[in-house]
């Protein structure tokens, strides 16, 4: 079979965001409603400073409303939202003003902590911003003095929404109404690193002193074994973006975070690599085993590990081999580089795990880095 080519990134079409979706329907339908004519395309200007037009799928007259449809298109983006079906319902009302909500679909916030109230719909300041100001031109434009109630909805939204972390941000009943562009940068991070945001806040209103950050599913999972105590908002899942987190936190008054991963990834960071992903940085097999002979492994074992083929690799040597003490230097030397990164003012802690859920070693209570120990590879 044959292989598909990668695309060159420069080649990749850029898409729209759930919340440019909802501005173009909402335009549609009220235009449909004031006209009483059928709208194939419905065009709105981007936060980012550009018109882009879109196709209207179906809009349906139901006595005093109207309702359009549009397919949102993340362009070459692995969005979850990809192809969602994204309705627009607008109605008159005697109550004067603009009326947002959400219908099927679209979340409800139940947390504090969020850009959003409690019980408001999951609709994000910045698309909330950009539908009401479209509602509010439209009826400058057909000069039109009356009350509007909008609903945007997702018939899919629900179960979309399970590949997010809404949930765990409290919010429940579908995805949210997101995109501060307008559109979306295939690849791009900027969804994931503004969920690690919200759910620092969350945590923090929800009264965490003390948060979890890992580095995926697995090692959260882990985490939530060795942290029992703590309740759900402390854990969250950082990803790659280790030093984005550490310093979010640190913004937000957060004073003690542990951190929870596997040898991969955590051998970047007490390195003092902050972005760990398999492109940003390779391991650094040299700087393992100067940490192997600290640690008194004989010149062979330190030889074993210059050559071994992965960080995971480094880890069952050094366990076979009984060297206990590496694992716990390692995880000083992530909460070293971590305090350097975020220049202090924080509590660190670093337990790394095996791929089969082995606490290999950690390191608590570090609020200062010891030069003499730290080696900066």
């Amino acid at each position: 079979m044959e292989r598909k080519a990668k695309k060159d990134p420069k080649d990749m079409r850029h898409g729209y965001t759930t919340g440019a979706c909802a501005t173009a329907v909402t335009k549609a339908a009220l235009t449909a409603l004031i006209t009483n004519e059928e709208q194939e395309t419905s065009t709105i200007h981007l936060p980012v400073g550009r018109d882009a037009t879109f196709t209207i799928e179906k809009c349906t007259f139901d006595g005093n409303e109207v309702s359009c449809e549009t397919i949102k298109d993340a362009g070459d983006d692995p969005d979850a939202t990809h192809k969602a079906l994204i309705i627009g319902t607008v109605s008159w009302t005697d109550k004067p003003g603009i009326h947002l909500d959400g219908g099927i679909g679209v979340g409800r916030v139940t947390k504090p902590g969020l850009p959003v109230p409690v019980g408001e719909a999951a609709i994000n300041p910045v698309p909330r911003k950009m539908i009401l100001g479209t509602v509010q031109e439209v009826l400058e434009t057909f000069q039109v003095a009356r009350g509007v109630n909008v609903v945007i909805s997702v018939p899919l939204g629900e179960e979309m929404a399970k590949k997010t972390l809404n949930g765990r941000l409290g919010i429940i009943g579908g995805i949210s109404i997101l995109g501060t562009r307008g559109t979306v940068v295939p690849f791009s991070s900027s969804a994931y690193m503004a969920s690690i945001v919200q759910a620092i806040s969350v945590a923090k209103a929800a009264g965490c002193e003390h948060l979890v950050v890992t580095t995926g599913g697995r090692s959260e999972k882990y985490a939530m074994a060795q942290y029992p105590e703590l309740q759900e908002e402390a854990f969250i899942e950082m990803g790659d973006f280790v030093g984005f987190t550490l310093k979010h936190c640190k913004r937000q008054g957060i004073k003690q975070v542990s951190l929870v991963g596997m040898m991969g990834k955590f051998s970047k960071v007490a390195q003092g690599v902050m972005m760990v992903h398999s492109k940003s940085a390779g391991i650094d097999f040299n700087f393992l085993a100067q940490l192997a002979s600290d640690v008194g492994a004989d010149e062979e074992t330190q030889v074993e590990v210059r050559e071994a083929n992965t960080a995971s690799q480094v880890g069952e040597i050094m366990a076979e081999k009984g060297y206990d003490d590496f694992f716990h230097r390692l995880c000083e030397a992530c909460c070293y580089s971590s305090l350097h990164h975020i220049k202090g003012g924080m509590i660190l802690a670093t337990s790394i795990y095996s791929m089969k859920g082995q606490l290999l070693g950690r390191a608590e209570n570090i609020a200062s880095i010891d030069e003499i120990d730290w080696d900066r590879g």
